[in-house]
């Protein structure tokens, strides 16, 4: 067992951001990640979905765009090697959580890898709506969130993450993806769903 001091990184308590130029990225909150009986279940992610259906509640009242990642997989998945049969297509681990179901007019990415960005659509979208700014919440936070973070920022979107939004498996890796995306890609981390608002 090793300690680790978790590095500082900036943490702000509002932000205000265009409702025209935003979307909403909520990232694989399905059965599989968040319920009990889930194949690959995060203690916390279930704690997670208040939240987020505040932060949805606020922008679908302000006409935000809101996106969804739906992790998918297949019959002989190579990612089945590393983690075991999760998220496979038709099933009920693959299914958003009914708490926080998508309306017509959400668009759901289906992604096949832990980064929304590749093999899927989603850049090509977001460019056609005009946005500039992504609210990323969801599961798991060091690995789909911080890839999809990490990919948006690559691509010069402005990435906010609430603390409240995101969860993991463990302290480190929740600490460890939020120093990424402020430290590396430049994001900003907000304390919670409660302190952005879109005008």
């Amino acid at each position: 067992m090793v300690s680790v001091e978790v590095p500082e990184y900036e943490v702000v308590d509002r932000v205000e951001l265009d409702s025209r130029s935003t979307a909403v990225i909520i990232v694989d909150m399905q059965n599989d990640f968040v319920k009990e009986g889930g194949a690959l279940r995060v203690p916390t992610a279930e704690a997670t979905i208040e939240p987020i259906r505040r932060l949805l509640d606020k922008a679908r009242e302000a006409g935000v765009r809101i996106f969804y990642t739906q992790d998918t997989h297949y019959e002989d998945d190579p990612e089945y090697r590393i983690w075991g049969v999760h998220a496979k297509y038709g099933t009920w681990g693959w299914e958003i959580v009914e708490e926080l179901s998508p309306r017509d007019g959400e668009i759901v990415v289906r992604k096949t890898r832990y980064d929304g960005f590749y093999g899927t659509p989603l850049d090509d979208l977001l460019r056609i709506y005009g946005i500039k700014n992504l609210v990323v919440v969801g599961t798991v936070a060091n690995i789909c969130v911080l890839h999809t973070a990490g990919s948006a920022a690559l691509r010069w979107y402005k990435v906010y993450v609430p603390m409240d939004g995101i969860s993991a498996i463990n302290e480190f890796d929740y600490h460890l993806a939020l120093r990424q995306i402020d430290f590396l890609y430049k994001g900003v981390v907000v304390r919670s769903v409660d302190g952005i608002s879109f005008v």
